[in-house]
């Protein structure tokens, strides 16, 4: 298993910026996928992004493309999303995961942080 630990959560205005970061910890963080998601209150977890493992293709949903940028730093053992341009709805507890395969279904994801807080304000 990975342990994740995600930081840079936080409260920003609308058109704002944020950078969350997600270190890795334990098993090869290089033999994981990772993923972002997200879960507002009340609603169901979401997908966001999501990387390789060598980070060389990247996948995004739809309501963030074009505004998200996942990367991933493998000597560093974290991965990062840069989030531009932030909306009120983006506001969520954003949680990083792993996983062996390159995909957008959290059930395939084994290893989860804890998650922080993005709030956006209008």
């Amino acid at each position: 298993q990975v342990q994740l630990v995600e930081s840079g959560g936080g409260l920003v205005q609308a058109g704002g910026s944020l950078r969350l970061s997600c270190a890795a910890s334990g098993r090869t963080f290089s033999n994981y996928a990772m993923g972002w998601f997200r879960q507002a209150p009340g609603k169901e977890r979401e997908f966001v992004a999501v990387i390789t493992r060598s980070g060389d293709s990247t996948y995004y949903a739809d309501s963030v493309k074009g505004r998200f940028t996942i990367s991933r730093d493998n000597a560093k053992k974290t991965g990062y999303l840069q989030m531009n341009s932030l909306k009120p709805e983006d506001t969520a507890v954003y949680y990083c995961a792993s996983s062996p395969y390159f995909t957008t279904t959290w059930a395939d994801f084994g290893s989860w942080g804890q998650g922080t807080q993005v709030t956006v304000s209008s």
